[in-house]
């Protein structure tokens, strides 16, 4: 749909469609910041036409990211179903920096490395608020560092962000570094 209430026609829909799954393989190759330009390419379509559809970098992100970062809401639920809640806390990490291996945009979003939309962010907040259910778990059965907060993953995320950028193929080497450090 466009801005207003009007729908759009099928040739500007298929023209979005066309920009969204670009913007997606873009972001998920290179990052947040892939060129715009670069997009518009991809999907056939002049920069003028990805500048009618989104007007912004925000507005590509805001398009995208929410329903790629509502995948940790199962990771989330899985996490809490296992019946051991370390093995809970350690699929969900796993699982977590598993996806931003796979997508460098949702990367980038997890640890913030670019300012953020209002709805990002709020896609981002519940993620978190899960997390903090399976750490919270995961301590009272005294399997998690009593000392480790919620607030504990973002660190964590981001320099996990960072390896995995530098260093693809070894993150799950350096996750198990981490868990091993925060294991009562």
């Amino acid at each position: 749909m466009a801005t207003g209430s009007k729908p759009l026609r099928a040739d500007a829909a298929r023209n979005r469609d066309k920009l969204l799954a670009a913007a997606t393989r873009a972001f998920g190759e290179h990052g947040l910041d892939a060129p715009l330009e670069q997009i518009a390419r991809s999907a056939g379509v002049s920069i003028g036409t990805l500048y009618a559809h989104f007007p912004t970098r925000d507005a590509f992100v805001d398009a995208i990211l929410p329903a790629q970062i509502a995948a940790l809401d199962d990771l989330a639920t899985n996490a809490l179903a296992e019946p051991d809640p370390w093995q809970g806390f350690t699929s969900f990490l796993d699982g977590l920096f598993a996806l931003q291996a796979k997508d460098h945009g949702l990367s980038d979003a997890l640890a913030r490395r670019l300012p953020l939309s209002p709805a990002v962010l709020e896609a981002c907040r519940a993620g978190f608020e899960h997390a903090a259910r399976i750490i919270d778990r995961a301590k009272e059965s005294g399997q998690l560092r009593a000392d480790f907060e919620p607030a504990d993953l973002a660190p964590l995320v981001s320099a996990m962000s960072q390896l995995i950028r530098e260093s693809p193929e070894t993150w799950r080497r350096h996750l198990a570094f981490f868990l091993d450090g925060l294991r009562a």
